[in-house]
């Protein structure tokens, strides 16, 4: 029908349908969108509305609301198989019930959480070369949190998103999105949770004028935002000191590589192991083999304790890489961490 047949039939004219044709106007308002499914007998999903009395609809938001928050709790303790185990078949079911046509605002959103959740899931326990599939699955998000228009949910993809092409080593790509996601930012929360990620980035891209500006920034936010798993002193510690010896600055990093701050329960388990293998790092660009070979015993213990692989794998690869074979102490650390991979 023509524009003219069909705003007589919805109520409207044939200016305001053109308008809506063209997306000169959008039509948010649930009740005209409710009545105009009535007016063209088309279920109310098509338009994005979903009936109160739908029971399968609300049980599914609410038991996907949970796995998406427990799964994060299960990443951050170091559990990330136990999240992509629960993720996977929640963003299939989501995927499929939008392939059928129910596009509910609702849906859309915990779609692109869980897709987020699942990649950055995907990116700590996936090898190196493949890390580039973690970032795609982040990257499924972002259509829709533009889409929506909403600055929080639109940083907070970003700034996942970017992280994960960062650990893919897509670095320039990984400074353009953290920095969207830092301009987007709707307030100093949204955005104390951009800048370390950003820094990281800048750092490991070897922009140092960039990497400066994003770690000062971070330290006037401490006194002012509460602090989290990423944004505390203790990790920003580990970021500092990551990003002078990215940006040339070794003998910076060696004068802070003893002012580590004390972990805080905020801190996660991670961090731990993470700042340990950088201190030794750092100590192995200082000559100082003995103390890298205690950090990543260290290491050790607590990637074991926490029951965290990823990290287990990562210290194998500074190990093998950095400290001689015929050290002492560096083979009983390969030798260990090798005994508690292989369990």
């Amino acid at each position: 029908m023509n524009q003219t047949e069909l705003g007589a039939l919805v109520g409207y004219d044939k200016t305001y349908i053109s308008a809506l044709e063209l997306g000169k106007r959008a039509l948010d308002d649930i009740g005209s969108r409710r009545r105009i499914c009535d007016c063209l007998e088309l279920p109310p999903h098509v338009l994005g509305i979903t009936d109160p009395a739908d029971t399968d609809h609300r049980a599914m938001l609410q038991f996907g609301e949970s796995t998406v928050r427990l799964a994060e709790i299960a990443r951050q303790s170091g559990h990330a198989s136990e999240a992509i185990s629960e993720l996977w078949p929640l963003v299939a079911r989501l995927e499929a019930r939008i392939d059928d046509g129910h596009t509910e605002r609702d849906v859309l959103h915990l779609l692109a959480r869980a897709r987020v959740g699942l990649g950055v899931a995907l990116g700590n326990v996936l090898p190196e070369e493949r890390l580039a599939t973690a970032a795609h699955w982040t990257a499924k998000s972002l259509e829709v949190a533009e889409y929506f228009q909403d600055r929080g949910m639109t940083s907070y993809v970003l700034r996942m998103h970017g992280n994960e092409l960062r650990k893919a080593n897509l670095r320039g790509a990984a400074v353009q999105r953290l920095s969207r996601a830092a301009a987007t930012a709707p307030d100093d929360n949204a955005r104390a949770a951009a800048l370390p990620l950003l820094a990281r980035a800048a750092g490991a891209l070897g922009n140092g004028e960039l990497f400066d500006q994003m770690m000062r920034e971070t330290d006037d936010l401490l006194s002012r935002v509460d602090h989290t798993s990423l944004f505390n002193p203790f990790s920003l510690h580990e970021i500092r000191l990551r990003g002078l010896v990215s940006t040339g600055r070794t003998d910076v990093a060696m004068r802070l590589v003893e002012r580590s701050p004390v972990p805080t329960t905020v801190v996660a388990p991670q961090w731990r192991v993470i700042e340990l293998i950088t201190v030794a790092h750092v100590q192995l660009l200082a000559e100082d083999r003995s103390g890298a070979a205690q950090s990543l015993n260290t290491a050790i213990q607590e990637a074991a304790m926490q029951r965290l692989p990823h990290q287990l794998q990562r210290i194998v690869r500074t190990a093998g890489t950095r400290l001689p074979a015929q050290h002492a102490a560096a083979s009983q650390s390969l030798d260990q961490i090798r005994s508690e991979m292989a369990a």
